[in-house]
């Protein structure tokens, strides 16, 4: 696979607090140019996304994000919402502190919630990995899986670490075979995007990819 056949995998993300229109349209023209598999933008911006590209653009966005700890209510309003906007994947961030507390039960019931309000469009879980221990990471494999979500995704890229290959491959030994896996933060290279991609990854959520493969490919 060349680097440039690797943007179709990624989620082409700014989600930072401060992004602009001007932010936004730029990674929408980017995302189009380069085929990439969505944008990942913040609900307030998925109107005026829709309503200026139209179906030219996939469009994701995130619910619960970045902390995770909203009420399940807050995150079905958030996720309807985005859904009437025009997005067509919802990144759910899970309650991290009901892990903690092992209430492993609630955080799947939340996740298969999202999932009926979702349908048919695509449901991906954040698990935050960085703040889990591993016996955690393979109980939210099981709950991902058993609440019917299409991703487990690794992390928001705001926590204290992002994605790792080790992860990755935990994930491939206890998630169901419906569920695909997406790897955030920390992918800065196209050997990073790469060695994601061969490891199993569906998706790889990145601000920097496509200015990367542009570098990489001009140096070739």
């Amino acid at each position: 696979m060349n680097a440039k056949e690797m943007l179709k995998y990624v989620d082409h993300t700014q989600l930072k607090a401060f992004a602009t229109w001007e932010d936004i349209k730029k990674l929408c023209d980017e995302a189009i140019e380069c085929d990439t598999a969505s944008v990942c933008i913040p609900p307030c911006y998925i109107r005026r996304v829709n309503d200026t590209y139209g179906e030219k653009i996939n469009i994701c966005t995130v619910v619960g994000f970045p902390l995770g700890y909203s009420v399940t209510a807050a995150k079905v309003a958030e996720t309807q919402q985005a859904l009437e906007d025009g997005a067509n994947e919802i990144d759910m961030v899970i309650n991290i502190s009901d892990v903690k507390n092992g209430d492993f039960d609630a955080v799947e019931k939340e996740i298969k919630t999202l999932k009926d309000v979702v349908g048919d469009k695509i449901l991906k879980v954040i698990i935050e990995t960085c703040y889990l221990t591993e016996e955690e990471k393979i109980a939210l494999c099981k709950a991902v899986t058993n609440a019917g979500a299409d991703f487990i995704k690794t992390s928001t890229g705001f926590g204290t670490g992002g994605a790792t290959l080790e992860d990755i491959k935990l994930f491939k030994e206890h998630i169901g075979e419906k569920v695909k896996m997406k790897a955030a933060g920390g992918v800065k290279s196209v050997e990073d995007l790469e060695a994601f991609i061969k490891e199993g990854c569906a998706r790889i959520g990145t601000s920097s990819a496509v200015k990367m493969v542009k570098e990489y490919l001009e140096k070739k």
